[in-house]
């Protein structure tokens, strides 16, 4: 892109790529944030869904898309810091095919159990697992979803075993810890939050440094003495690789004041979702810290999606 382009940047609509289908927590955050940065811009911001096999697809689009700041997308901690892991080969280079722009949201995942699970809290869940090894059954939308590696960290952290029952999503997953079907799983808020406020599902801890505002009674796990212990389904704002710099500045400059506007906040914090505006080096910083931290809990489960 030559410098005057540069310079009247942007003057077309950019397409926002999401790797996922519309109506689900991503699209949703994607859809509130382009329409706020397209005003700041001056030009439309069009969210187009791509969804499928794991958000490499939508990846890839961005991957292969030119350099000039009009194709930009999400990407998530499956994008950025699993697939790479646990996929043999992929259309993209996690390390070199993407310019990161900054972070979008952070959604906490907590343990949650069916309400007649006979534990009360943390330490008697791991009694009955120690108990039973193999026997209680963990639930997660996926495998090689951020739900199935945190179970796989909280195995390895906490040496129990319990038994991984992948679902197609976080909703039937969560319809049949409602009924009893399956016992426990690692929920992240935005599909969960009704269902722990009515008291369908029942939650012993959050998996974050503090407790969570919207739920001040639930201790972490730090706190019932699994230290350290962090997870969270996160996303980020990505675009290919060789971005200039004067474009990533402005679409981080947008991107951040919509993330800070109180009414976005606000919106978001309403989900379940925390926003996380980063500045691109500190995005750079996380992400990378994130594929140390999940690459080897990933090694150590052998993870592996293309046998």
């Amino acid at each position: 892109m030559s410098a005057q382009a540069q310079a009247n940047y942007p003057s077309q609509p950019v397409k926002w790529i999401v790797p996922y289908a519309p109506g689900g927590t991503t699209d949703v955050i994607a859809r509130n944030l382009a329409t706020r940065m397209g005003t700041d811009l001056g030009q439309p911001v069009v969210v187009d869904n791509r969804p499928g096999a794991a958000t490499i697809i939508g990846a890839t689009q961005i991957a292969r898309s030119a350099p000039d700041g009009y194709t930009v997308g999400t990407a998530d901690s499956g994008t950025l810091a699993f697939n790479p892991v646990m996929y043999k080969s992929l259309t993209y280079n996690a390390d070199k095919d993407f310019t990161l722009i900054g972070g979008l949201g952070k959604m906490p995942l907590v343990l949650a159990v069916t309400p007649g699970f006979p534990a009360r809290n943390v330490q008697e869940f791991l009694a009955l697992v120690k108990k039973s090894p193999g026997s209680i059954s963990f639930a997660t939308p996926g495998t090689g979803s951020p739900q199935h590696v945190a179970l796989e960290l909280f195995k390895q952290r906490t040496g129990t075993d319990l038994m991984h029952v992948p679902y197609k999503g976080s909703a039937p997953a969560l319809q049949d810890l409602m009924a009893g079907q399956v016992q426990t799983m690692f929920t992240d808020l935005p599909p969960s939050l009704s269902m722990i406020k009515s008291g369908k599902v029942r939650v012993l801890a959050v998996a974050t440094p503090q407790r969570l505002p919207l739920l001040p009674d639930v201790p972490t796990l730090a706190e019932v003495g699994i230290p350290g212990f962090e997870a969270y389904a996160w996303q980020g704002f990505i675009g290919p690789a060789q971005l200039s710099e004067s474009v990533v500045n402005r679409l981080n400059k947008d991107l951040v004041a919509a993330l800070r506007h109180p009414e976005m906040r606000a919106r978001l914090e309403e989900l379940g979702i925390e926003p996380m505006p980063m500045a691109p080096a500190e995005f750079t910083a996380f992400v990378r810290s994130e594929q140390k931290l999940w690459s080897g809990v990933i090694k150590a489960a052998n993870i592996q999606l293309d046998q």
